[in-house]
């Protein structure tokens, strides 16, 4: 079931503002039960990370960034050309302008989603970037894993359980951009591409340099 009646977890307050709940909704309507349960965990994760740290961040914020920040890979979000990431975090723009949320924290969230999976950028960027950045390693790549409580992680798990996330969160990421495999290059992405397409090459930085029109 997409959507839980808890509102607090592991200690962290599920956000419930009008805007909290549109894009819950939003996730709920073309996303799926795994995307939400992932986009929950990141949340909570992020929320944590945050608290641990001692960093000031906006909740509400850091919430909607998580609900949109993988509806780049659904179809009703996916464009023909763009990275999933810029997907996402254009519809998030969408959605918080036309509820007329300020251009400083639209761009706050879009900047949020879109370096979610940026390595090396996204942990120096705003508190809210970073966060995200650090939820989503947490929960597909263990970054931090260390740190959470047995409390906390169980209470977690069992409110949106991770439902086989190993095996099925390739195939996912795959899905979202299998369609335009070049919108991978130059990021980590392509990995998956390579895991999923037997013989996958990626364009490569060197060979366009080489192979550019200039004559030297």
């Amino acid at each position: 079931m997409c959507k839980t009646t808890l509102t607090t977890i592991a200690g962290v307050k599920i956000p419930d503002s009008k805007l909290a709940v549109q894009a819950t909704e939003l996730l709920c309507e073309h996303g799926n039960e795994f995307l939400y349960n992932h986009s929950l965990r990141v949340f909570i994760f992020s929320v944590l990370n945050g608290q641990r740290a001692g960093l000031k961040f906006d909740p509400e914020l850091l919430y909607i960034s998580a609900a949109f920040h993988d509806l780049g890979l659904t179809p009703h979000y996916s464009s023909p050309d763009k990275r999933f990431e810029v997907d996402g975090a254009n519809a998030a723009r969408a959605f918080l302008q036309s509820n007329d949320v300020p251009p400083a924290a639209v761009q706050l969230v879009w900047d949020t989603i879109a370096l979610h999976t940026t390595i090396g950028i996204a942990e120096y960027k705003e508190p809210e970037v970073a966060l995200m950045y650090s939820g989503v390693g947490l929960d597909v790549m263990g970054e931090g894993y260390e740190h959470l409580s047995d409390e906390h992680r169980n209470a977690i798990l069992a409110a949106f359980p991770r439902t086989d996330f190993k095996k099925k969160i390739i195939p996912a990421f795959f899905s979202g951009f299998e369609h335009k495999t070049d919108t991978t290059f130059g990021n980590i992405k392509a990995d998956v591409c390579a895991y999923m397409i037997p013989g996958f090459k990626s364009k490569n930085f060197c060979d366009c340099i080489l192979h550019s029109r200039w004559s030297e």
